[in-house]
């Protein structure tokens, strides 16, 4: 099973479908058009079958003693709001977003800086696109390489993010 992080610049397609899910998944957010900016996404692929990246996914959340919140639908909800909208546009094969929380890492990283609230729920994505259905991919928010080398709770979670999304494209 081949799996690789894929640098954040993306074609034009996978951008796009990027910036849709995360905007949808995280009320508030912007997605811009374009290039990814450097310390915004970190996408893996895998061409293991959706099913078999998102189980990965939620085990290895769960080998790590966090607890799963809520695994949201996005591509279904993707469908039902786009007919509503009058397009009938397939961005996603399958998308699904897995909300998860350690209380040990949250707590170091709000008590270190309140504002990282924002960070709470952690979120990682699984998706499959309509033209590229051989490979599922994988995709969390990088922690800005600022807060990495000035923090060691952020350089933690960009570890432990890294670590549960290369886990679950090696299935």
């Amino acid at each position: 099973m081949a799996h690789n992080l894929l640098l954040v610049m993306q074609p034009a397609t996978h951008l796009r479908a990027l910036a849709l899910l995360m905007a949808a998944s995280l009320p508030g957010a912007v997605a811009a058009a374009g290039p990814a900016p450097t310390n915004g996404y970190a996408v893996y692929e895998s061409d293991s079958s959706f099913e078999d990246v998102l189980d990965g996914l939620k085990l290895a959340i769960q080998e790590r003693g966090m607890y799963i919140n809520n695994v949201m639908h996005m591509g279904d909800m993707l469908t039902r709001t786009g007919k509503d909208l009058g397009t009938d546009e397939t961005l996603y094969t399958h998308a699904q977003s897995v909300e998860f929380c350690s209380a040990v890492l949250s707590r170091k990283m709000l008590a270190e800086a309140p504002a990282r609230i924002v960070n709470c729920p952690f979120i990682i994505a699984v998706y499959t696109l309509p033209d590229d259905p051989g490979t599922t991919y994988v995709v969390h928010r990088q922690i800005p390489r600022t807060e990495i080398e000035s923090s060691a709770v952020m350089h933690e979670i960009a570890d432990m993010l890294k670590d549960v999304a290369s886990s679950a494209v090696s299935w």
